[in-house]
């Protein structure tokens, strides 16, 4: 179904984002892979191979955005895998990360978007991702939460001004073991796996290719466009502890 388009992926060098890579050249696609980290994209190109290029992207420098986008050939998909978090109770947190987070989340997408925008094919789409928070909102995460709905509000937006010749969507993962808490200690992030797991319907968190699977209908479902696609294992109906 993605023979001979191209699909390019922000934030494609380790996790959701390379999961998506690889399901896109499964389905014959040829992939332009994007990170900050050039060591994984190295990576990435050695493992799934020639059908994928890797270009460095830093969404928040302007002038590296405009580069990159210069650079393209016609683009027929654009997914932006964007992940930041800033947690803590709203009091207390430097507002500064917030900013931060909001930076990296919502104007790096929007930025990057608006300068592929030219480049983008009819019938095309972009596919932005959020996350659970902007609509099941947890203690400490009011930021987080914010940013995600912020998110979701510009997938809507887009979907209204830029359709009939593009679609947007937003995926909304839940928990996911990725590359994306690989800073978390082990020990601590198996924890935090084994007890998000058992609160979740699903009974687990989630994988990056479930995810990816989610991407890929987007992408090529030509009746979609403007949706959050909640992939989350049953979080949005999880029994939070009470107080």
């Amino acid at each position: 179904m993605l023979k001979d388009h191209h699909v390019v992926v922000v934030g494609g060098g380790s996790g959701i984002g390379r999961s998506v890579a690889e399901a896109s050249v499964a389905q014959g696609a040829r992939v332009t892979v994007a990170s900050r980290n050039a060591d994984r994209l190295t990576t990435v190109v050695r493992d799934i191979g020639p059908a994928v290029t890797a270009r460095p992207l830093d969404m928040t420098d302007d002038t590296a955005v405009a580069a990159f986008a210069a650079g393209l050939d016609p683009v027929d998909h654009l997914v932006i895998t964007a992940s930041s978090a800033a947690h803590g109770p709203f009091a207390t947190r430097d507002i500064s990360a917030v900013e931060a987070m909001f930076v990296a989340k919502f104007f790096g997408p929007y930025r990057t978007a608006k300068a592929v925008l030219p480049k983008m094919t009819k019938g095309g789409s972009i596919t932005f991702f959020s996350g659970v928070l902007s609509r099941r909102p947890g203690e400490n995460c009011s930021g987080l939460g914010a940013v995600n709905s912020a998110v979701e509000g510009l997938t809507r937006g887009l979907a209204l001004e830029l359709g009939p010749d593009l679609r947007i969507n937003c995926i909304s993962p839940g928990m996911v073991d990725s590359a994306a808490y690989a800073h978390v200690p082990k020990e601590q992030r198996e924890k935090m796996y084994r007890e998000t797991g058992a609160s979740l319907p699903a009974g687990r968190v989630g994988r990056p290719a479930e995810i990816a699977e989610a991407v890929l209908f987007v992408m090529t479902n030509t009746y979609t466009t403007g949706i959050v696609l909640d992939v989350d294992g049953g979080h949005m109906i999880r029994q939070y502890a009470r107080r």
